[in-house]
């Protein structure tokens, strides 16, 4: 049992001249009120944002902040506006003329729980900033919180799988990255993303597996490709459901995505395939044991399958090149070669990948599909060369001129993420049907092609060495203006050419990505870009153990999320105000003075 603490707080006779009086109790400011014939001692700060209560109203027992107007019952401290939190009230003991209140503490282990509950169901930016600060602060670990946001987003949102929760798996995967302290920002953002995309939307009714149980996951393969065939997105969506109830393990189940997302070219722009691998990987961070949350995630992606574009539907993909001729040709060839190749895990055979690049930044279609062939049939492993198309995917964006329209970032940026996505799903299993992506991904790279005409210059590696911590202290400065593209990706370069250690400036571009107010495609092109460059190994002497493109330059992924990101800020910073607020909240700090 715990013991009360009581403290003395005021003079009775002082309270009932005023009726409401402030006071500093061991460290608390208090609030008395003298409201009929009973004392009420509360925190003088509103929990909202920090508003003295001593400057309010209190009117039929209910106390009333007047900076924002939340109400709270004056007896327990409730609030009846949900956007604001409870106000923390304190026992009240009479001593003769004194007032003596109990500072026992009383903290509810609950509440960031429950308030991040709240937020998302109400889309309250504030409050799931103070969760994910008080969540995190609790047990440092980000899992229990992104896995709420994760099964709030997949069941809340009738379309499924949508930005938010790409968001949300994207800032979860940058957390390795970032300092300590833009750690909690970062969930705050990913799940204020999901509140954000499921904010007025119904919720998403799940079907139910097919009677019985069947292991046969070859035949449910097969429908869920037909049905999405047919855009049938129910039918594909049991067959889906009940592979994971039939047991179907993590590389099974991607598999299954993997040919679906495939059977057609680059459908959605490469959203769904993208939107997939994001799935995967928010399941890797909740555990593939959690089979109601892998079943919710999952089938939270075939409607986006059901009613994707396809590039086959598109003039671009079919004049005055007929790619998708082009690509159906070589998927016949691709057959014959079991997918993989003859001489599959042959390395030594296998072309340099330097000498792929310049051919997948090229004019020459057949040339393309042609040297993916050859790469394939002489041994590269499909992952591998999954890689260099990302890298020549990156180099489009390294390259983009300014002169181009605004809006032409973004078409870049679909090529990367999904080249991307391509990548991280063949690392993940050697799907045969996945390997068309790496042909979707080069073709959309070539139709890219004028997004580079001109063609921005690479920043080139100098033979002096600079100061990298003062060109890391540079960059925050620089992106507060406009129009710093290629400023940033000059800075970026000479950084990381001259020495620059590689953390340091990951750490920053992604403290310089949350001070802006959410972009998707930012977000997604600045993830892509730091996994990539994490698995890329440099030409010589690199440490990472997964060289996945040989023979080029990995400074160039952060080169192309620095230019991306200059173009899209400064923003408002709206969101980082909210963020703001929630810390300092956090810290006790006051924000407003008298």
């Amino acid at each position: 049992m715990v013991t009360p603490r009581f403290a003395f707080a005021a003079k009775l006779s002082d309270l009932r001249a005023s009726g409401c009086l402030s006071a500093q109790v061991d460290g608390h400011t208090l609030v008395l009120f003298l409201y009929g014939d009973r004392v009420y001692a509360v925190d003088n700060r509103c929990p909202h944002m920090g508003f003295p209560l001593d400057r309010g109203t209190v009117k039929d027992g209910i106390l009333t902040c007047h900076w924002h107007h939340a109400r709270f019952d004056l007896a327990t401290g409730g609030a009846f506006d949900l956007w604001a939190d409870d106000v923390r009230v304190f026992p009240v003991e009479l001593r003769g003329d004194e007032v003596w209140v109990d500072l026992t503490p009383s903290a509810d282990p609950h509440a960031h729980r429950r308030r991040l509950r709240d937020g998302l169901e109400r889309n309250l930016s504030l409050v799931i900033a103070k969760a994910a600060i008080g969540l995190l602060n609790e047990s440092g670990d980000a899992a229990e919180p992104f896995r709420t946001g994760l099964e709030f987003g997949t069941r809340y949102r009738q379309a499924g799988w949508g930005p938010g929760l790409t968001m949300h798996t994207c800032f979860m995967n940058l957390m390795p990255y970032l300092a300590a302290d833009d750690r909690p920002r970062a969930l705050y953002h990913g799940l204020a993303a999901v509140a954000d995309d499921a904010a007025g939307a119904p919720p998403r009714f799940t079907v139910q597996p097919l009677p019985g149980t069947t292991s046969d996951l070859p035949t449910l393969k097969r429908w869920f490709r037909r049905f999405v065939e047919v855009r049938d997105a129910e039918g594909a969506e049991r067959c889906l459901v009940s592979a994971v109830r039939a047991g179907a393990d993590d590389k099974q189940l991607a598999d299954m995505l993997f040919a679906a997302a495939t059977d057609h070219r680059y459908i959605q722009t490469g959203h769904a395939l993208d939107f997939t691998n994001k799935a995967l990987e928010a399941l890797d961070r909740v555990g593939w044991d959690d089979r109601p949350m892998v079943e919710l995630a999952l089938s939270s992606l075939v409607s986006g399958y059901a009613n994707a574009d396809r590039a086959e539907e598109s003039n671009a993909w079919r004049n005055p090149h007929d790619l998708v001729e082009i690509l159906e040709a070589a998927f016949e060839e691709l057959a014959a070669l079991g997918g993989r190749g003859t001489n599959a895990g042959q390395a030594s055979t296998a072309p340099r990948e330097s000498d792929l690049v310049p051919i997948l930044l090229g004019d020459d279609p057949q040339a393309i599909a042609d040297v993916l062939l050859a790469a394939l049939r002489e041994g590269m492993a499909p992952a591998r060369l999954a890689g260099v198309v990302a890298y020549a995917a990156a180099l489009r964006i390294a390259h983009f001129h300014t002169s181009n329209e605004f809006g032409d970032w973004d078409t870049a940026l679909h090529t990367f993420t999904f080249a991307n996505a391509v990548h991280q799903g063949l690392r993940r299993t050697p799907s045969p049907d996945l390997v068309r992506g790496i042909f979707d991904a080069a073709m959309s790279v070539y139709l890219d092609r004028f997004l580079n005409v001109p063609a921005a210059k690479l920043p080139e590696p100098q033979s002096e060495r600079n100061a990298p911590a003062a060109l890391l202290n540079e960059l925050p400065t620089l992106l507060n203006r406009q129009q710093q593209v290629d400023a940033a990706g000059e800075l970026v370069a000479r950084y990381l050419f001259g020495g620059g250690e590689p953390a340091g400036l990951l750490a920053m571009l992604g403290k310089l990505l949350l001070r802006e107010d959410r972009d998707f495609h930012t977000i997604q092109c600045v993830e892509a870009a730091f996994r990539q460059f994490t698995l890329t190994a440099e030409t010589q002497g690199a440490s990472t153990s997964d060289k996945s493109v040989a023979g080029v330059s990995r400074e160039y992924f952060l080169v192309a999320a620095a230019r991306y990101l200059a173009a899209h800020a400064p923003t408002m910073r709206a969101q980082g105000q909210t963020y703001t607020i929630a810390y300092r909240l956090s810290r006790g700090e006051r924000l407003f003075e008298a």
